[in-house]
């Protein structure tokens, strides 16, 4: 995977040696993209891109029912259609999660997010596409398969990461929609097949956040599209709006089923499978219920904060990394607070250059 990547970078180069001006405008905003990466905390990066990001032509294209079919194309993108190979597909690991949608004080509407799993190298990806909204979303570069212990720093790895346009595990867009990729707590996975374009739980995430400036638009693109599930296991999506819709979209039997809630962790919603995937212990969920009975769903960002750290997972020595990032995102003034591996003593703010257009 590694050497089929990095390829990537010196087929974009041969591309600007050998053609022409127009060559160079294509392949400038993926250069500039690479150089602007920074390391912003023990396993979390930064990186920005402006310019055609290559998710319209991935639609137009039919989309993918797999990592390994996407990465053709991505691939592709990246190298300006002078490499298309395949990749391997990330497996099922240990996982966690959880996410917290309130109001607070003043009437904006927040979600707080952690992402745990079991080993991460996070990337904070800042988008400002040609076509649609601008985005921040996070991505586990781990699951791209780079080899053990790959970072993110070099000209040929920073230009590698931007692999991440196509993949996102969470994420807000300059309209206040937010979403979050859960797992949904057993190994079925959904797999449409009715003939609309194709997308996997991952990619799915970046297509809602370009194009969908409410919760109710997330649905109507959801509809429009076969999913397909990422790590051969069953996701949930916690998807929040800055009106103050919250709402968990679980797969049963290939099914999307709808469930208005503000707290999700990893385990089934919907009637037909409750409490399906819940482990006997786990008591996240009915924390978060109690703080949203306590405060009437009413926090601010600090309350939000300390809600969304008492759920947070610690790390297991040599099994389970614990929560990877940590999500604090201001929907009605949209901006997004990270933190990183339960650091959260060193927030990292972002907010967006087109808020409102």
């Amino acid at each position: 995977m590694k050497r089929i990547f990095r390829t990537i970078l010196w087929s974009a180069l041969a591309v600007v040696l050998l053609s022409d001006v127009s060559a160079w405008a294509q392949v400038n905003p993926l250069l500039q993209g690479a150089m602007s990466l920074k390391k912003l905390d023990d396993g979390l990066y930064f990186i920005e891109y402006k310019g055609d990001d290559g998710f319209a032509g991935l639609i137009e294209n039919g989309g993918g029912r797999s990592a390994g079919e996407l990465s053709g194309y991505v691939t592709g993108f990246l190298s300006k259609g002078m490499s298309n190979p395949q990749a391997s597909n990330p497996q099922p690991a240990d996982y966690g999660c959880s996410a917290l949608t309130v109001r607070t004080p003043e009437g904006s509407v927040m979600m707080g997010r952690n992402f745990d799993f079991n080993s991460a190298t996070g990337i904070v990806l800042h988008t400002v596409p040609e076509q649609g909204y601008e985005t921040y979303t996070t991505f586990n570069l781990d699951f791209l398969g780079f080899g053990e212990g790959w970072l993110p720093e070099g000209i040929t790895n920073q230009f590698m990461a931007l692999s991440a346009l196509f993949f996102a595990l969470d994420g807000i867009n300059e309209k206040g929609l937010a979403v979050a990729d859960l797992m949904a707590g057993d190994d079925t996975q959904t797999h449409q097949n009715s003939g609309k374009p194709s997308l996997t739980t991952t990619s799915a995430i970046c297509y809602l956040l370009k194009n969908a400036a409410t919760v109710d638009e997330a649905l109507d693109l959801l509809r429009g599209i076969d999913m397909h599930s990422d790590i051969g296991a069953a996701h949930h999506y916690a998807i929040s709006d800055a009106w103050g819709r919250s709402v968990v979209v679980e797969y049963v039997d290939n099914k999307m089923e709808v469930i208005e809630s503000a707290a999700v962790t990893n385990h089934y919603l919907c009637e037909s499978k409750l409490n399906v995937g819940l482990i006997e212990g786990d008591r996240r969920y009915d924390y978060l219920c109690g703080r949203i009975e306590a405060t009437g769903g009413v926090m601010d960002k600090l309350q939000l904060t300390q809600a969304v750290a008492a759920v947070s997972q610690p790390e297991q020595e040599g099994r389970f990394l614990g929560t990877a990032w940590t999500l604090i995102m201001d929907l009605s003034n949209p901006s997004v607070t990270y933190y990183s591996r339960r650091h959260f003593d060193k927030p990292f703010h972002f907010a967006f250059e087109h808020q409102g257009r």
